[in-house]
């Protein structure tokens, strides 16, 4: 559920960019034709970036309603989302919102290499210790394939955003990210499951 709450912004902004001209139909006839003739002439990637950010934002609002605490990763997104998501709509430049996953996902992949070296416990421990109790080798383990897992998604993004069309980089960012989420997920899970199994019996 989380991660479905998660891809949320990125499927509105999968759906806009796809249904754009129809969506521009059904605005149009509210707008003046000075504002209709610009709104025809937007990009709908440019359009599909003005709706990420105020999605992202309810995202935000979503999980302090639901969980009263906001979690880092969250309000990092969010915060490249408004500045790369807004680089774009000012400049009606798309490679600033092409490159906002692979930054995200550097900053992450760094914070978590950096806390293998500042403090005492890997970020994921300090972050899920409270739900699962771990070997600490395991948890360096886990860890560093979260790395790996953040950079391999990072690169992933950028390949596909130079080397593919903008349909399909679109569809990339939510279908291709999300799949390689729920696959590393799943193999966490099994990988963990045999620890979790120990500390049931």
């Amino acid at each position: 559920m989380k991660v479905l709450v998660d891809f949320l912004p990125i499927a509105l902004f999968v759906l806009v960019y796809k249904f754009c001209p129809e969506l521009v139909s059904l605005v149009s006839p509210l707008l003046s034709e000075t504002q209709q003739a610009s709104l025809q002439a937007t990009q709908p990637i440019i359009i599909a970036t003005a709706v990420l950010i105020p999605a992202t934002l309810l995202q935000m609002l979503y999980t302090w309603v639901v969980s009263r605490s906001l979690e880092k990763m969250h309000v990092i997104t969010f915060v490249f989302v408004l500045v790369l998501g807004g680089l774009t709509i000012i400049f009606q430049d798309k490679t600033f919102i092409q490159w906002k996953p692979t930054i995200v996902n550097g900053i992450f992949a760094l914070l978590f290499l950096g806390s293998h070296f500042i403090g005492e416990k890997p970020l994921i421990e300090r972050m899920l210790s409270g739900n699962l109790n771990l070997p600490t080798h395991v948890w360096h383990k886990l860890s560093y394939a979260w790395i790996a897992f953040f950079i391999l998604s990072g690169l992933s993004n950028l390949y596909v955003a130079y080397h593919f069309s903008e349909d399909i980089w679109v569809d990339f960012k939510l279908f291709g990210l999300l799949g390689l989420t729920i696959v590393f997920i799943v193999l966490q899970g099994l990988y963990l499951s045999r620890y979790l199994k120990e500390e049931t019996e």
